[in-house]
């Protein structure tokens, strides 16, 4: 674990274990490669995530990539998201390509070529696979939020993620059921890794949608002083507060319009009220009627 420009920078456990395995099977220069494949592919985020401001308290780097920590995470934008997230396989690209014309004009092996070649490729191929935290989970939750509430997007990020890391614990065992060869055990370990991973961040649902609605706050007053065009939300009076805030969506700022069936007029309920309802310790099941009293 070492730290550089307030970034720690750690290895995951799982590219330990492989580093352990590729020095007892002799592979240790292709490990190395790997390693360095990864952490270009990493600095790819990191640079476009600090030219975004953000604040990166942590990456751990894994033997397909990374999972970096973010302090503004529920607070970003769906497109610096994509662009954060796209810009690690962005590397492979140019890695790959320099690998290969290295190849092509004599200046490398032509077998070292297609296999630096080939490890970016299937890196950046992996990395796109639409599970979290993959880069293709990362895009696959910023594409969503263009049409789904923030709650929403969670809960389908996590069930497609869930369904992915399935698939691929189920292709582990494909060469052993079908044609009696023996297990795929880097994609069963890698498969388990990201199943016990969004398990996690399916349970953590909550507490993620929590962080959003804190950034909000942030978001409100900088929506205020700059001035943003407002998404009307019509909810009936005896709604609870969460379930009005489950309806916010990312980059939008809200007006609620609030109707009881009893009276006839319209009350109306800026987004930052609904947020310091679910914030303010009080039980944020309470009907949103409370908020007017």
């Amino acid at each position: 674990m070492i730290k550089w420009r307030g970034i720690v920078w750690s290895i995951h456990p799982l590219f330990i274990i492989v580093m352990m395995a590729s020095v007892m099977t002799g592979y240790f220069v292709e490990l190395l490669t790997l390693f360095v494949i990864v952490l270009v592919h990493e600095l790819g985020h990191v640079v476009v995530a600090r030219n975004f401001g953000w604040t990166i308290r942590e990456v751990k780097l894994l033997p397909f990539g990374g999972v970096a920590e973010v302090e503004e995470a529920g607070g970003i934008s769906a497109k610096e998201e994509a662009l954060v997230a796209i810009a690690g396989p962005l590397q492979n690209v140019w890695m790959g390509a320099l690998a290969w014309a290295f190849g092509a004009l004599g200046l490398w092996d032509t077998q070292w070529s297609e296999y630096v070649a080939h490890a970016n490729v299937m890196i950046a191929m992996f990395n796109l696979l639409p599970i979290h935290p993959l880069d293709g989970g990362k895009l696959l939750h910023a594409f969503l939020c263009y049409w789904q509430n923030y709650y929403r997007t969670l809960q389908w990020t996590a069930r497609i993620s869930l369904l992915f890391s399935g698939l691929m614990i189920a292709a582990a065992f494909e060469p052993l059921v079908m044609e009696g060869k023996g297990l795929q055990l880097n994609l069963l370990f890698v498969g388990v890794f990201l199943l016990m991973t969004n398990l996690t961040y399916s349970r953590n649902i909550p507490f993620l949608f929590y962080r959003f609605l804190t950034h909000r706050v942030r978001a409100s007053e900088v929506a205020l002083q700059i001035g943003k065009p407002v998404s009307p939300i019509m909810v009936s009076g005896n709604q609870s507060i969460l379930s009005v805030a489950r309806l916010f969506r990312r980059g939008h700022y809200h007006i609620v319009y609030v109707i009881e069936r009893a009276a006839d007029d319209l009350q109306v309920l800026p987004e930052q009220t609904i947020v310091d309802g679910c914030l303010s310790g009080l039980n944020p099941h309470r009907a949103v009627t409370e908020l007017f009293s």
